[in-house]
């Protein structure tokens, strides 16, 4: 599905919608230029090392983590996970306390028949090099049934693991058990509503008080809450193909929109608080409306032709799902 909808995008969009520039720093927008990423699905900034994110690829590329220089888009580092098997459909990818780096095996594109997923942690290294490294692998089922998931963050001061399901009517937040076994099987249940998105990624704040949940075209910011979230805001996202990650940044202050495709755009955007956050929903808005109401970057200069191509994207990429 993922690649007819690159092929769609490009058909439809050459032109319609353009990208503001930021200022290339650590933290600005860069290309991810390593050939061998071609469906980056989730982003994790490095808190120990500035200016570096992890990526992976989703699907049919092996055990692999990459760490992407933000300055200049190269990958400084592969991390080949070894002891989890071969991975079925990676999404997802956050930094937990004492840097462990978790990895969500969480995927179905099945719509939700596999009986068990997996989450793997591993260590961050501490020199930036090509490593094998030993993860830990646990096996996830959810209270309520299988189903499929591109979102899972952990929270950086209790190490509590949380995931998002995917729904296009909207879904919920799972909350893990207060610590991963490996020897058993691990339930997840739901804690809170995720309405109005089909979750495509999601990231928690560096002080663990603030949660941001993407979908394609738009993005939801909540309080945390102790994981009793309460929503807070809509966020415009920047257009950048397939909108599949999502990051804060170390420090907090901004947010990293990124897409699935080669030499795929990493975007940053002001964190919801911040000078130059989106308004708070029924403020005034530059941003257009997308399905459910998930709003574009409030960026973009949208007028009829860029509101008319995306809704037919979005249109496009149903009809995909349904064949799929």
């Amino acid at each position: 599905m993922r690649r007819a909808f690159a092929l769609l995008v490009a058909a439809l969009l050459p032109g319609a919608l353009a990208v503001p520039a930021h200022a290339a720093d650590g933290d600005g927008e860069f290309t991810i230029r390593d050939p061998r990423i071609t469906e980056s699905s989730g982003l994790a900034a490095s808190r120990q090392h500035p200016g570096i994110y992890w990526t992976h690829n989703d699907s049919d590329d092996g055990a692999y983590l990459y760490a992407v220089d933000s300055r200049t888009g190269e990958t400084v580092a592969t991390i080949t996970m070894t002891g989890v098997g071969s991975p079925r459909d990676v999404e997802a990818i956050s930094i937990g306390p004492d840097n462990r780096i978790w990895v969500g095996d969480i995927g179905d594109n099945l719509g939700g028949t596999w009986p068990h997923v997996w989450i793997y942690r591993l260590p961050e290294p501490k020199t930036l090099r090509d490593h094998s490294i030993r993860a830990t692998q646990y096996v996830v089922k959810y209270s309520d049934g299988a189903r499929d998931a591109e979102s899972l963050v952990v929270h950086p001061k209790t190490g509590r693991v949380y995931i998002v399901d995917k729904d296009e009517k909207g879904g919920h937040l799972y909350e893990g058990p207060a610590a991963l076994s490996p020897g058993g099987t691990n339930v997840f249940r739901p804690v809170a509503a995720v309405p109005d998105l089909e979750a495509t990624d999601a990231t928690l704040s560096p002080d663990g008080e603030h949660l941001v949940v993407r979908s394609y075209f738009g993005a939801v910011a909540y309080d945390w809450n102790g994981g009793r979230i309460k929503r807070k805001e809509r966020l415009g996202v920047p257009f950048l193909g397939q909108g599949e990650s999502v990051t804060y940044t170390a420090d907090g202050t901004k947010l990293m929109f990124g897409a699935e495709g080669a030499d795929s755009p990493v975007e940053p955007q002001d964190a919801p608080g911040g000078s130059g956050s989106a308004p708070a929903e029924g403020g005034s808005s530059s941003s257009g409306e997308g399905a459910g109401g998930e709003g574009l970057s409030g960026d973009l200069k949208t007028g009829a032709i860029a509101a008319a191509a995306a809704l037919v994207v979005m249109v496009g990429l149903r009809r995909l799902r349904r064949r799929d």
